[in-house]
């Protein structure tokens, strides 16, 4: 493998396994920002000249690269040169291109720091009134922080169905709505968008 794709919400935690992965290789690493074609080409240019030892392209952030930029550099990434391996980071892999993730080999960071989510009390905020969820879904920014929210509230919905005293056909209704987000989000859905359509289709 030629590229791999370093993941994860944790910057400090993302740029630590990266050093230790190139220090563990003794590599070479030479960082270069790609968020425009003329950077793409800048890097294109360096990655034609023959390097006499293995190196490391860094990019970071791929994830902030506008959409004509990480095109331009799919044709690179698909062409490696000898000695030339891209290591890639993102908070996500679901901000980034398809057609980039599929040619990279993804390594998922975990922060071993505590994670703590606003999210904790999902049977609360199911149970709110629409504005009510319209605002708790409003402090979501990021992708995987909508991600994670939704398959929580699956995960929260799947164990209310053991419960009698439940409408199971509107749990499950419920559930079809929070498989549709999911969906939605991994195939980069906007992520404001979908979960306001999932809140106004929730039913109490």
């Amino acid at each position: 493998m030629h590229a791999y794709l370093f993941s994860g919400p944790d910057v400090d935690e993302v740029t630590k396994k990266v050093a230790d992965f190139i220090s563990d290789r003794k590599l070479k690493a030479i960082e270069f920002h790609l968020e425009t074609i003329g950077q793409v080409r800048d890097l294109k240019n360096f990655v034609k000249l023959a390097q006499d030892a293995n190196t490391i392209i860094l990019i970071k952030n791929i994830d902030h690269a506008t959409v004509p930029a990480c095109n331009a550099f799919l044709k690179t990434l698909e062409e490696p040169q000898k000695n030339v391996q891209f290591i890639l980071t993102a908070s996500s892999v679901h901000s980034i291109l398809p057609t980039i993730v599929s040619r990279c080999q993804v390594v998922k960071v975990t922060s071993n720091k505590r994670q703590v989510t606003r999210f904790e009390n999902l049977e609360k905020f199911l149970s709110a009134s629409v504005g009510g969820k319209l605002a708790t879904i409003d402090k979501i920014r990021g992708r995987e922080e909508a991600l994670s929210f939704i398959e929580n509230i699956i995960y929260q919905l799947h164990g209310t169905l053991h419960h009698q005293d439940k409408d199971l056909k509107t749990v499950a209704q419920n559930l079809k709505f929070a498989n549709f987000t999911l969906s939605a989000l991994k195939a980069n859905g906007n992520v404001g968008l979908q979960l306001t359509n999932f809140t106004l289709n929730y039913v109490n």
